[in-house]
């Protein structure tokens, strides 16, 4: 698979519509690189002329400023708008609700303007243009699923929407757990949890999340972040689910609906 680095671009007098920041977990972390690849195969597909950072590309510095490192935080932010400043970026999506956030609300105090889109919002805005076609044997048709609001994408973006309508167009049944939307539970991984241990109490934060996604009987479990992907996956394996209930990625979702 190409895909073609902002350098690369930059150097054969290319511009690309839209820079793909791909995150850590995208990066390094194994489950998360199969819906990196599943949502460049869509910009593929679509049409898109996109580009990555790749070896440029530092952590946004998230987990270290949510953990109260802000010394490390600002100096990981400074070179990427460094970075990103030096190639005119105007727009960028992410498939990380965490470097969206931190993106879009916390840079441009550091000098760092630009359009920051989610990669949920980027489809729907495909889909709506007629970009995006699915295939006439759409596997998903029909089959149930129950969407996970990630809490830096819904209470902190309230982008509670775009998900929704993206997978209602694949025709499937939106099954909502009884805590969705603004009043949504988090998967337990965000303000840095994902990296220490958590305080003791009565349940992991994971697994009652994942018992409201079992509850629902939906074939399919929706997230939009890795983070929770990865919390959610741990949840319902803990309660031998993982047979039935398949966690999967919006991106990995639509990748394998289009023609």
């Amino acid at each position: 698979m190409k895909v073609s680095t902002m350098a690369e671009m930059m150097a054969s007098g290319q511009t690309p519509e839209v820079l793909f920041w791909v995150g850590c977990a995208g990066s390094f972390d194994l489950r998360a690189q199969k819906i990196t690849k599943a949502f460049a195969t869509i910009l593929d597909k679509a049409g898109v002329r996109y580009a990555i950072l790749g070896k440029e590309e530092a952590c946004t510095g998230d987990p270290a400023r949510r953990a109260g490192n802000e010394f490390m935080f600002q100096m990981m932010a400074y070179q990427n708008i460094q970075i990103l400043n030096g190639y005119s970026i105007k727009k960028i999506v992410t498939t990380c609700p965490h470097c969206f956030n931190i993106l879009k609300n916390e840079y441009p105090v550091l000098g760092g303007n630009y359009e920051v889109i989610h990669h949920t919002q980027f489809l729907q805005e495909l889909i709506e243009q007629g970009k995006i076609k699915f295939t006439d044997s759409n596997e998903w048709k029909g089959k149930s699923i129950t969407y996970h609001d990630s809490c830096y994408l819904g209470r902190a973006n309230e982008i509670y929407e775009a998900p929704r309508k993206v997978l209602e167009s694949l025709d499937m049944e939106l099954r909502e757990m009884k805590r969705c939307k603004s009043k949504g539970l988090c998967c337990g991984a965000g303000g840095a949890q994902m990296f220490k241990e958590e305080e003791k109490g009565d349940k992991r934060v994971n697994m009652e999340r994942a018992d409201e996604a079992i509850e629902t009987k939906s074939d399919f479990v929706a997230s939009a972040c890795p983070f929770c992907n990865t919390m959610l996956s741990d949840g319902i394996k803990n309660r031998d689910e993982e047979l039935g209930t398949e966690v999967l990625d919006i991106a990995e979702i639509i990748a394998k609906a289009i023609q």
